[in-house]
């Protein structure tokens, strides 16, 4: 999107307007691309579903290339948003875990557009010189915050000390992100299962396995 100057010479942040328009574009190629695919979700696919031109399109987002870079990078921060305050609301190591696997497919659940069509950018989507428009570091963070958690709790006697934390964080983010392509399939899949069941398994696996894990209720409920 062009930058426009103030009249004191400051380059001005977008409109109301052209915001909108943005939001308006983003949300027609999120459907787009979970209908037809990655594939065939061509600018003027997305143009014709947003109501606008390809030539709107470029003059917001520059290519098609950089919107697909921006519908992933807006999942990850309303993401973030949904999460963090559930996690940070816990005191425990066990509540934090139980609340970052749970509020993590509760999310996915609740955004299933966006999540499906990640999950057809993450596996199709390549730039011009071949390289993925799905950043790895998006989840090398996510696979990092896990492990510092479970470290830190390693660390105050709550988590077990006998498994590696970077192996752990790895799983659990694995099995976290196994999920995505069940929704994708299945609309009315039961994420809220699927999550308590996951809280539960990786509970046991980091904690005492002989003390039962307390269940929290689940966000989908």
């Amino acid at each position: 999107m062009r930058s426009k100057i103030s009249p004191t010479g400051q380059r001005a942040g977008p409109t109301f307007t052209e915001t909108a328009r943005r939001a308006q574009i983003m949300a027609a190629a999120i459907d787009t691309i979970a209908e037809l695919g990655y594939g065939q979700a061509s600018l003027a696919r997305i143009a014709e579903a947003a109501g606008t031109s390809k030539g709107v399109i470029i003059y917001h987002f520059g290519s098609r290339d950089e919107l697909i870079k921006e519908l992933v990078a807006d999942l990850v921060a309303k993401a973030g948003a949904y999460m963090r305050p559930r996690i940070e609301a816990e005191l425990t190591g066990a509540g934090m875990l139980r609340a970052y696997i749970e509020s993590n497919l509760a999310f996915m659940a609740e955004n299933r557009g966006h999540v499906v069509a990640t999950v057809e950018i993450a596996l199709n989507a390549r730039a011009a010189d071949g390289s993925r428009l799905y950043d790895s570091a998006y989840h090398d963070m996510s696979v990092a915050a896990v492990q510092e958690l479970l470290a830190h709790f390693q660390g105050t006697g709550e988590f077990l000390p006998s498994f590696d934390p970077l192996v752990m964080a790895l799983a659990i983010r694995a099995a976290i992100d196994s999920v995505a392509p069940l929704l994708a399939r299945d609309p009315g899949l039961d994420a809220g299962h699927h999550a308590r069941e996951l809280a539960d398994l990786f509970l046991r696996a980091t904690s005492e396995g002989s003390h039962p894990v307390a269940r929290r209720q689940s966000l989908e409920e």
